[in-house]
C-alpha cells in the first residue's frame, strides 16, 4: 500500500505523524528510564532527542527561538 501513495504525501505523511510520534515515544522511554534507575546517559539522551523534536515543532509553528 505505501507504494501508492506519492512521495509527496508519504514526505508529509513521516515528517507529520512518524517523526513526532518516534520523538515523544524516546522522550516517554527517557523519563520512565531516569525514573527508574535514576539519570544516566541513555536516559539524557532520549531525553535530549525528544526535546530536539518539540524545538524543531515550535520553530515550524512560529514559536519563539532560543
Amino acid at each position: 500500500m505505501w507504494l501508492f501513495l506519492t512521495r509527496r504525501f508519504r514526505t508529509w505523511l513521516l515528517l507529520t505523524v512518524l517523526v513526532p510520534l518516534a520523538t515523544r515515544l524516546l522522550r516517554r522511554a527517557g523519563q520512565v528510564l531516569e525514573r527508574r534507575n535514576g539519570p544516566s546517559a541513555v536516559s539524557n539522551g532520549l531525553l535530549r532527542v525528544g526535546g530536539m523534536g518539540d524545538r524543531a515543532r515550535g520553530r515550524l509553528r512560529g514559536g519563539p527561538r532560543r
